[in-house]
């Protein structure tokens, strides 16, 4: 089949253009799909074809998972009619919900993308409930059935039961192979309405998304909503009023390429040159300087920070570098919150904003490999509002922040609503974990005869940790898990320290519910006592709370053999030997400072040590 091209020169008739997006689970092969349609529509030459080809930073191509929404721009030919079709490719993890409703807000139509070996999951019902907020039109695919284990009829009747369609209206497709790719292209432009908008009204475009480029500074991706946006005409922000010329309007098909402009319904990029992305607000409209629309389009809430972790250097001297590389890091994440914090064991630092776990990890591990920087990460926590008697409310995102003097009325959690979807078989392992962990039950359906959908009120604290890998160990791998935001509620929170010699090292200490302070204390001593060397003097280790003792471990002194020159001869001359070696001990002991050696605090501090701080134990 030829492919005519439509002219990059001319704006599109909106009725041509379709967009939409591809939502799935993790590994349930959005990007091979976008793969597929990348040869299939000859955008990308067969030599220069790559596997992932959207998947640009390394990190995504180890890892195997998208961090970054991309989009490009598709020609396609149906019914002797060329249209355009403009696909953003979306991340699957929970963390990075946030780039996934970034690219809804830009699109008419989402292709439900759902394994046929493994179902649905719980990530692909969030993603859908997004979608399904936004009334897009939702195609709902069954992806690898060519996979032996592929159940393609029991998964699209189960998909067909959420959705409310026929279990025939269910496309079947292989992204691996290319079988049935040609067909879903042909459905996209059928079923995806085109966008609507008012060609002759003032300029108005959603920003939604903005990366950073060494060479060409902020370049802001938009959605065309209403006018027309050309090179060379200035333009304004509306959230922030700030002005700026455009150099370059362009189109990503899969490169950037300028183009004469953009009009109702494209989506491409903007260049103006500006160095500092703060001033490209996602969600932000763009609409013309002169004429401009006096009305923004309805933007979406910036993304809130749920758990809160700091970075040091390993060496000091590096601190600098790790504040130009969190900027820089910034531009290309909007949900990334930092604020200079020092300790008194780790030094100068930063207090970082995430949106959950592998966001921290993420980061940590770009910031290692694209600044060259050895860093540690404190323990993560979430948020939490303290009242104290005297009627004063404390934000705390540190333990270092929890208040020592005056008495605490009482102390409030971040909560989640967290759905989990495993077979049946499981049911009672996920509860007990989940009560384990200070969890409600909310509801539960089952969505066929062998899965399960269940329904979890836990604190947002409980879940940071190694929910994540106690509720995969205890399903064998098969449950999926995704969690929102739900409000806070009143809980019972201590804050425990770690002393070292009687002095407290901030960096250990951790804010736990009461009962399992204990046993945090008692497993933090233990490992300390493993990972710091022997002093010359005893170390006592202890975990309090406020000035109670509720735990206790001692590394031993090195001990000299002060008595290796002594052979026979009088047994006074020995005790006088030992009694000064005492002497010299104790006097060193009131001096002596621990030396805590860097590799203790990594080990200590790595999210996959760090004990669990659940209600009892796993």
């Amino acid at each position: 089949m030829t492919v005519t091209r439509l002219s990059d020169t001319t704006f599109t008739p909106p009725e041509l253009i379709r967009n939409f997006c591809i939502i799935a689970h993790i590994d349930h092969g959005k990007s091979t799909l976008a793969d597929r349609m990348l040869q299939l529509t000859g955008v990308v030459e067969e030599r220069a074809m790559r596997a992932q080809y959207l998947d640009r930073m390394d990190i995504e191509r180890e890892r195997g998972i998208t961090i970054k929404a991309q989009n490009v721009r598709l020609p396609w030919n149906v019914d002797g009619q060329d249209h355009v079709l403009h696909l953003i490719d979306t991340p699957g993890h929970v963390d990075f919900t946030y780039e996934v409703s970034r690219a809804l807000a830009a699109c008419e139509g989402a292709i439900l993308l759902v394994d046929a070996a493994q179902g649905i999951e719980a990530q692909t019902l969030a993603n859908l409930y997004l979608a399904l907020e936004k009334d897009l039109h939702i195609i709902p695919v069954l992806n690898k059935i060519d996979l032996p284990a592929a159940e393609p009829d029991k998964y699209a009747a189960e998909l067909a039961h959420i959705i409310g369609c026929e279990p025939g209206d269910v496309l079947r497709v292989s992204a691996k192979t290319g079988e049935g790719v040609r067909d879903l292209l042909d459905q996209v432009v059928r079923q995806v309405p085109p966008p609507e908008g008012d060609a002759d009204a003032p300029a108005r475009a959603m920003i939604f998304d903005s990366v950073y480029d060494t060479y060409r500074g902020v370049v802001t991706y938009i959605r065309v909503m209403d006018g027309k946006i050309t090179p060379r005409e200035r333009i304004r922000m509306m959230s922030t009023n700030a002005t700026h010329e455009l150099l370059e309007v362009g189109i990503i098909s899969p490169e950037p390429k300028a183009s004469k402009g953009l009009g109702v319904g494209e989506v491409g990029y903007l260049i103006t040159g500006v160095k500092d992305v703060r001033q490209s607000k996602v969600g932000d409209t763009v609409t013309a300087e002169r004429k401009g629309a006096t009305e923004p389009l309805p933007g979406y809430r910036e993304p809130q920070p749920m758990v809160f972790s700091g970075l040091y250097p390993v060496d000091g001297s590096d601190y600098p570098v790790l504040r130009d590389a969190l900027e820089k890091l910034q531009l290309n994440d909007a949900a990334l919150s930092f604020e200079p914090e020092t300790s008194v064991a780790l030094g100068f630092g930063f207090r970082c904003g995430f949106l959950g776990l592998l966001h921290l990890e993420i980061t940590r591990a770009r910031l290692e490999r694209e600044f060259n920087l050895d860093l540690i990460s404190t323990a993560p926590n979430v948020v939490y509002e303290v009242y104290l008697e005297d009627g004063t409310e404390r934000i705390v995102t540190n333990p270092s922040d929890w208040p020592t003097g005056g008495k605490i009325a009482e102390v409030h959690e971040p909560v989640s609503k967290v759905t989990v979807i495993a077979p049946s078989e499981f049911i009672g392992a996920i509860m007990e974990l989940c009560q384990g962990k200070r969890g409600q039950l909310l509801g539960m359906d089952y969505l066929s005869e062998e899965r399960v959908e269940l329904r979890y009120q836990l604190p947002l604290g409980e879940i940071i940790f190694d929910f994540f890998d106690a509720l995969k160990s205890r399903t064998r791998g098969y449950a999926s898990l995704d969690y929102e935001e739900a409000g806070q509620q009143t809980a019972d929170l201590v804050k425990v320290d770690i002393l070292l010699q009687g002095e407290p090292v901030d960096a250990f200490s951790a804010i736990v519910h009461k009962d399992a302070a204990y046993a945090y204390g008692n497993r933090m001593a233990t490992r300390l006592r493993e990972l710091i060397p022997r002093q010359h003097f005893e170390v006592p280790i202890q975990a309090a709370i406020g000035s109670r003792i509720i735990a206790r471990e001692n590394i031993r002194a090195i001990r000299k053999d002060v008595l290796a020159k002594c052979y026979g001869g009088d047994i006074s001359r020995k005790r006088k030997l030992l009694e000064k070696q005492k002497e010299g001990k104790k006097r060193m002991k009131t001096v002596g400072r621990v030396e805590v050696p860097q590799e203790a605090f990594v080990a200590a501090l790595s999210t996959e040590s760090v004990p669990d701080k659940g209600k009892g134990k796993k």
